[in-house]
């Protein structure tokens, strides 16, 4: 394995780029959710400002931004409104993805014109690829497809019949069929809805292998694979809006100092909010320790161990399980205000949704406690399970 690679940092202009927009994404937010997709003055703005490119390799025109970088633009739109951060985060994932892995030819065809391309999908539940000449025949049905009505390409998981090799697929959204579906409690603004496609022609040059981490363009980030990367996402995510409900509340609290029986004036109200802040800060600190890490890994030119896998793991189900708390704190301190269609509800039903996530889930918790417990020696991480 080449100990050459190192990270690339893009500096702060995309980060100050992404502060800017905070004014007209939080404008277009409550319209964003009522269409159920990001609008279209939000989409050109993310666009010239050149945050879909922030993960793409240097080579095609990117940013290629650190991990740490990537955490604060994250964080940044989210706090504006976490249906907009998450459509930048899991599309700009698959375009660094794409444009690390894919070959020469499909790198020629997807990363050309005045814009960078905005690729859309699911990577977990896979559809069938059959292996033809020079390629891939793809059909198969996929959801949670975040993005995907701004997108020009799919990202789809497929396994390759007579083989069950997990392989990802870049396909023309003209190969798409969208199926909608996406009637849900929180995030309605991503769009992430249902998708299929039938037997669609995919060359090879435009498939990789899911679990590659050798990078054909690009740095050391694109050595942590597909997931590990996805969890700096969730993670981005996770921070800004947790920082967002604490503000809100404490707006929420301050308009209301000087009358009678209002939070403001309770003693009770004032611990909790300090155990609030408290836990969220805790949270916010091992994220920020969990990459600050990786960071000097991957610089060194080393891939991460297992207990590096475990950690950024475990930092992103915490920080999820404590904006959860958050959530529940600032809506029940909320009141009547909370209740009523509004920013604060808004978050609340967000945060829940973003919950679901795969990432977050309890086999991932408890994989962790087992290895951080030693009872999985020999054994390394398999996406969300440790295996031998």
């Amino acid at each position: 394995m080449s100990d050459t690679l190192r990270l690339h940092t893009a500096g702060p202009t995309l980060l100050e780029r992404a502060r800017d927009l905070r004014p007209l994404i939080e404008r277009e937010a409550t319209a964003a959710e009522a269409q159920g997709r990001l609008t279209t003055p939000v989409v050109d703005a993310l666009h010239e400002a050149g945050l879909f490119g922030i993960w793409v390799p240097t080579p095609l025109g990117g940013a290629e931004s650190s991990p740490r970088e990537l955490l604060a633009v994250f964080e940044e739109l989210s706090y504006a409104d976490p249906s907009t951060g998450w459509v930048v985060m899991a599309t700009t994932l698959e375009n660094g993805t794409a444009g690390a892995y894919l070959g020469d030819e499909a790198v020629a065809r997807i990363f050309t014109g005045p814009r960078m391309p905005v690729i859309a999908g699911q990577g977990t539940r896979p559809g069938t690829a059959v292996r033809e000449d020079g390629g891939f025949r793809l059909s198969g049905q996929w959801g949670f497809a975040s993005g995907m009505p701004h997108a020009q390409y799919a990202h789809s998981l497929g396994a390759v019949e007579g083989t069950d090799e997990a392989r990802i697929f870049i396909t023309p959204i003209e190969d798409v069929k969208m199926l909608g579906n996406w009637d849900v409690l929180g995030l309605r603004a991503t769009g992430s809805i249902d998708y299929s496609i039938d037997g669609a022609f995919v060359p090879e040059s435009q498939t990789h292998i899911f679990t590659h981490n050798e990078p054909l363009r690009g740095g050391a980030i694109f050595r942590l694979g597909v997931l590990d990367q996805a969890l700096i996402c969730h993670s981005g995510w996770a921070l800004g809006v947790g920082r967002r409900l604490l503000d809100e509340l404490s707006r929420h609290a301050g308009a209301r100092a000087g009358r009678p029986g209002q939070i403001a004036t309770s003693d009770a109200f004032h611990a909790d909010f300090a155990r609030a802040e408290a836990a969220f800060r805790a949270a916010k600190a091992l994220v920020h320790e969990t990459w600050d890490d990786t960071e000097r890994t991957l610089d060194a030119g080393r891939t991460l161990d297992v207990r590096q896998e475990t950690m950024v793991r475990l930092a992103l189900n915490h920080i999820t399980s404590t904006i959860a708390e958050v959530a529940r704190f600032v809506y029940a301190s909320g009141g009547t205000s909370a209740l009523r269609d509004g920013l604060i509800q808004r978050l609340f039903r967000d945060v829940h949704a973003g919950t679901q996530h795969i990432t977050s889930g309890p086999q991932v918790l408890q994989e962790c406690g087992r290895e951080l417990a030693g009872l999985a020696p020999g054994q390394s991480w398999m996406l969300f399970a440790l295996e031998a």
